[in-house]
């Protein structure tokens, strides 16, 4: 069975990616593996030293779980079955290496998520994540 690889951060972009997406399943022969990947951005600074590990785990479960809420939503109004996956790190060195790891077949993202104007042509994420990975990327614009 074909296993694909979600990324999402929670914006308006990545549901787009994942309804636009959920229209071109006919493509496949039989219906892929789908796994959610959220990436969350370590604390800046110091911040370990004033709050503790539980803390700062539970916050980034819970901000994590705020930006596949939406995700969820779809994939559960289509029917399809997900598992989801929660990180902390760079967000393009984890999905890239997440995906090495459990030997994902494909990684579809949208070309741009909350990045704002940090990539004008393609987010700063998705391109990174094309230019390390040896995985196929499937862009959904």
């Amino acid at each position: 069975m074909l296993k694909i690889l979600l990324p999402v951060d929670g914006s308006e972009n990545s549901s787009k990616t994942v309804t636009d997406f959920i229209q071109l399943l006919v493509w496949y022969k039989e219906k892929p593996e789908f796994h959610l990947l959220n990436v969350q951005y370590p604390l800046d600074g110091n911040i370990s030293s004033f709050i503790n590990q539980a803390d700062i785990k539970q916050y980034h479960q819970e901000e994590a779980l705020k930006s596949l809420q939406n995700t969820r939503d779809l994939l559960d109004q289509a029917g399809i079955a997900y598992q989801y996956h929660i990180l902390v790190g760079d967000p393009a060195e984890m999905i890239v290496r997440f995906a090495t790891e459990k030997q994902y077949d494909q990684i579809i993202m949208g070309p741009r998520g909350k990045g704002g104007l940090s990539g004008l042509l393609l987010g700063s994420v998705t391109n990174k994540v094309m230019q390390l990975s040896n995985i196929p990327v499937l862009l959904i614009k």
